[in-house]
């Protein structure tokens, strides 16, 4: 399933493969802006060029603009 997070004044798509998508969406959400805060330098470059995001079980794999800078990361 597809759906769209506005992250930083843009749209990303999210792709998720799991029945449970509102409770992962809304942990996805904590996450991202809690790591664009207390993060590491490499996370917040990996958010701040994001250009996809994929939600499987309790990991996220954020997709960025240089595929140097794709990470995956727990949601729990």
């Amino acid at each position: 399933m597809k759906t769209m997070i506005s992250l930083q004044n843009k749209i990303i798509p999210v792709y998720l493969n799991e029945s449970n998508n509102k409770k992962a969406l809304d942990k996805l959400g904590e996450v991202l802006n809690r790591k664009l805060e207390t993060g590491k330098t490499a996370v917040k470059n990996c958010i701040l060029s994001l250009i996809s995001v994929e939600i499987s079980g309790s990991e996220a794999t954020l997709h960025a603009i240089n595929e140097k800078d794709t990470l995956t990361i727990s949601l729990y």
